[in-house]
């Protein structure tokens, strides 16, 4: 009975620094933003404009920009300086940017902080195939230290889950690979 009172949450796990959490993503939705402007310019200049309008376009900023290359370079800092937004808005810009990097051929780079956040919040709100795909697991990112859920683990790199579970990839995670004895 000792073990139960770390289950419950507000429970007297040993305290840590929480000064940095918030519920405001400006910031994350920023750096997603400028990660996609890299690679929205490093696309040849015919390609370049429609890669940026269709991110703005799927991340839902369109009323923040111009759906173009260079609108699309000053909106990270529009973001960080705007209005807060939430995990909704952070998920969604994700999303457009996993787009993005299919569409461009490049691999997606995201923080475990992101993909993690990301992950929680679509494990809940993604369509319910996708939901129950993970419903009664425990679900891990093999590279970016998270995991939450409870059963079976299943596993996958970070980027590999949320691109499931946003519908960007056909890829769920799957059960670890037994150790060879």
């Amino acid at each position: 009975m000792p073990d139960l009172g770390r289950f419950l949450p507000l429970s007297n796990r040993p305290g840590s620094d929480e000064s940095a959490v918030s519920r405001d993503r400006r910031n994350q939705i920023a750096d997603v933003v400028a990660a996609a402007a890299r690679i929205v310019a490093a696309a040849p200049p015919e390609q370049a404009s429609a890669l940026a309008g269709e991110f703005v376009s799927t991340a839902r900023l369109r009323e923040e920009v111009s759906p173009d290359a260079a609108g699309l370079a000053l909106l990270d800092a529009r973001v960080r300086d705007g209005r807060r937004r939430g995990i909704r808005t952070l998920s969604r810009v994700v999303r457009a940017y996993l787009l993005l990097t299919q569409s461009a051929g490049v691999t997606a780079q995201l923080p475990p902080a992101v993909t993690g956040a990301v992950a929680l919040y679509a494990a809940t709100t993604a369509p319910l195939p996708r939901r129950a795909v993970v419903a009664g697991h425990r679900v891990r990112a093999s590279d970016d230290g998270w995991e939450f859920g409870r059963g079976t683990r299943l596993e996958g790199t970070g980027v590999q889950i949320i691109a499931f579970l946003l519908a960007v990839s056909e890829e769920p995670p799957r059960p670890p690979a037994p150790s060879p004895e």
